[in-house]
């Protein structure tokens, strides 16, 4: 074995104590959903995603078509701190705007 493979180790009195590399890992990633409703305007809705997840109009017209369509919709995808904050502030938004409009964060799906 060289020198170069060889793991550090340092000298903590009467201790021999091995130097491990730190293990890093990719966080959690969460996607953030809204979710269909009878009520709120298709308009409302482009003018969320584009304020909140500051998608263009067309991806905003496009996601909004899902949400119609398929009852449900992904507008991004962050980590978990970041998905639940924008689902607070898109909730928080609908409401204050009198709309049933909801949205939640949910862990994506590892084959994505």
């Amino acid at each position: 074995m060289s020198n170069k493979d060889q793991v550090p180790f340092f000298d903590d009195g009467d201790t021999a104590v091995q130097v491990a590399e730190p293990q890093l890992k990719e966080p959690i990633m969460y996607q953030v959903v809204l979710l269909n409703d009878d009520y709120t305007p298709m308009d409302f809705v482009v003018e969320l995603l584009q304020m909140f997840f500051f998608h263009s109009t067309e991806k905003a017209t496009k996601i909004m078509l899902e949400i119609h369509n398929a009852g449900k919709g992904v507008c991004g995808i962050y980590t978990e701190d970041v998905a639940a904050t924008k689902s607070s502030m898109v909730n928080q938004y609908a409401q204050d705007n009198e709309h049933p409009l909801r949205c939640e964060f949910e862990p994506c799906d590892e084959s994505e």
